[in-house]
């Protein structure tokens, strides 16, 4: 009898390493989503190197912005009008109120990337539970959905931008993050649909339908993490483009209030034919961040966007 129970457990035993076994080479031959992701950027030198500057530039940013007070880097001295670089106290120069570029550019880094940050989570969330909506019942709800898709699409944006940052008194960076919001979830709600009309045809779906699954647990539960590739890399190369919509604003005087530094105004200095040649410094290492910021991006974006192509190769396979 004892010799019996012996061999009952060996068996089971041998059964749970080979349960284990079998899972270990199951994780290996496909392997999830995450551990692609890392081989793409450890591939990818560019990439890799991309998110190590995106990283480190914006905690520099945002802590060194905390030990610059705003009367420090709003403080107009004429005695430093148009330092040039690398003078005592003005590493980057002067501008022509004799305020550290150095510090306007910190300071504007960090309102520039926190309303891009801001208004891509905004625009994102809204125009993903949007396409997503549509895209899954189809019919008439897809229909309607896309007719006010088509009418916001149709208006003229950038005016109606510029109408309400004017009418809008006292606004600042959060306002103007929620006007960009009404305006910048369009793309983002595009493309979801398109992929959840073809999700929701799917088998996985039509079972959850036949076993009482609800409508909205379906979409944000089974849907929506099976396009999550998608949602990342479309949310990571709007933020370049968001980053790029706040700029140009400033640089045109309809971004953030007057005072309030950002990458846009700091650009706006090379408006002036004198600054272009004889003060380069108010507005060039604007331009370069500006440059690096969104070359780093676009290449997180595309070794993100091969990740998740071979994410949808090997679950098709």
């Amino acid at each position: 009898m004892a010799q019996n129970d012996n061999l009952e457990k060996k068996s089971s035993i041998s059964a749970e390493d080979l349960a284990r076994l079998s899972k270990e080479a199951e994780e290996e031959a496909t392997p999830s989503s995450r551990k692609i992701i890392w081989n793409e950027f450890k591939a990818d030198k560019a990439a890799m190197t991309s998110v190590i500057i995106i990283v480190a530039f914006i905690l520099f940013v945002v802590i060194a912005s905390f030990f610059i007070p705003a009367h420090d880097y709003k403080e107009v001295n004429i005695m430093s009008y148009f330092n040039k670089p690398f003078t005592p106290d003005f590493w980057l120069g002067a501008d022509s109120s004799g305020r550290s570029i150095a510090k306007l550019l910190i300071v504007g880094s960090r309102n520039s990337i926190g309303i891009a940050i801001g208004l891509t989570f905004i625009s994102g969330a809204f125009g993903i539970a949007y396409g997503l909506i549509s895209g899954y019942f189809g019919g008439i709800t897809d229909m309607i959905m896309s007719r006010i898709y088509d009418f916001m699409i149709m208006l003229p944006q950038l005016m109606f931008i510029i109408v309400l940052v004017t009418i809008i008194q006292n606004y600042n960076a959060v306002t103007l993050t929620l006007i960009l919001s009404l305006f910048q979830w369009m793309g983002t709600s595009r493309l979801i649909r398109s992929r959840s009309l073809a999700e929701s045809r799917k088998d996985y779906v039509a079972a959850s339908k036949t076993s009482g699954t609800g409508n909205f647990r379906i979409i944000f539960r089974e849907i929506m993490p099976n396009i999550s590739s998608l949602i990342i890399v479309e949310m990571t190369l709007s933020f370049a483009a968001n980053l790029g919509v706040e700029t140009g604003l400033s640089f045109l005087g309809f971004g953030l209030p007057n005072g309030t530094p950002s990458l846009g105004t700091l650009m706006a200095n090379a408006t002036d034919p004198t600054n272009i040649t004889q003060y380069w410094w108010t507005w060039i290492f604007a331009a370069i961040e500006i440059i690096v910021l969104c070359l780093a991006v676009s290449y997180v974006g595309q070794a993100l966007r091969r990740a998740a192509d071979s994410s949808q190769r090997l679950g098709m396979e």
